[in-house]
């Protein structure tokens, strides 16, 4: 029997930045289904304008992320994007991108997630902006997803509602406290798995996803 993992993730949370590496492992492993579930946790009312306090905080956070999993934060980053004049943290263009690729080309969402977040981090592309984003699409082949993207109509709209309210449900039920975390289902029924499962040993990460 295959296991199925629900990650539950916001594209622009540093520590799923930070877990993509696992993430992407899990995803190629066989007898894994993984699931992509966006919880929205920093769009919409947990979107905001970005302020000198707001990005030393978030660089003083990537800082330790990078740290902990050698995962690049450049300062071309900290300087164009954090340190931008009149910037938002606001996750909903990158959010609806990852809906309009499940509704195009599912096979290519994780990649496209790993492409924003290193769109961001490393290439200090400010992936907030929706056309921003629609050039992630561009850039990577996913024209059909950036066309909707630019002109989102009534089907990827509620697409898009329906994966936030089904991974804000699976929040609640589970007691997760924030992003990055995982529901693995298996025979035994389902359970959470919180963040710090994502960063340290794989061996042992697959011993929790097994005993699930």
């Amino acid at each position: 029997m295959s296991t199925t993992i629900t990650y539950l993730f916001d594209p622009l949370c540093g520590w799923c930045y930070g877990a993509a590496p696992t993430v992407q492992y899990l995803g190629n492993r066989d007898r894994i289904r993984l699931e992509l579930a966006p919880t929205g946790l920093f769009s919409g009312h947990g979107a905001r304008a970005m302020d000198a306090s707001f990005a030393a905080y978030a660089w003083s956070n990537d800082e330790r992320i990078e740290r902990l999993t050698g995962q690049r934060f450049t300062e071309s980053y900290r300087a164009q994007v954090l340190d931008k004049p009149g910037s938002r943290f606001d996750s909903t263009a990158a959010t609806l991108a990852l809906t309009a690729v499940t509704l195009t080309s599912p096979e290519h969402e994780l990649a496209t997630l790993n492409c924003l977040q290193e769109a961001r981090y490393v290439h200090a592309l400010d992936t907030s902006h929706l056309h921003v984003t629609e050039q992630v699409l561009r850039d990577t082949g996913l024209n059909a997803a950036a066309d909707r993207l630019i002109a989102p109509d009534v089907a990827l709209l509620t697409a898009n509602l329906e994966r936030l309210q089904k991974a804000r449900a699976l929040m609640q039920i589970f007691g997760a406290q924030g992003v990055p975390a995982m529901v693995v289902t298996g025979e035994r029924g389902s359970r959470l798995l919180r963040g710090d499962a994502l960063y340290g040993s794989i061996d042992t990460l697959l011993d929790d996803i097994a005993t699930a």
